[in-house]
């Protein structure tokens, strides 16, 4: 699924993401690192992968740059 960063914090790598309905879906550490990345700007088109939590709220498992 594709998204845009919405909110980045480099201390704790966990942050948010706008998807295309503008639905905001916040990730953790473990998230951003699953997906190798360094640095995430807001404004920047990424790729996440998301499962339902309990709660039936989709929780994001990985987070990575969208490629062409």
């Amino acid at each position: 699924m594709q998204a845009t960063a919405y909110t980045y914090d480099p201390e704790t790598r966990g942050g948010s993401v706008l998807l295309d309905d503008g639905t905001p879906v916040p990730f953790d550490g473990a998230a951003f690192d699953a997906g190798g990345l360094r640095l995430l700007r807001p404004g920047q088109r990424v790729r996440v992968e998301t499962v339902t939590g309990a709660d039936g709220a989709p929780r994001i498992t990985l987070v990575t740059l969208q490629t062409f």
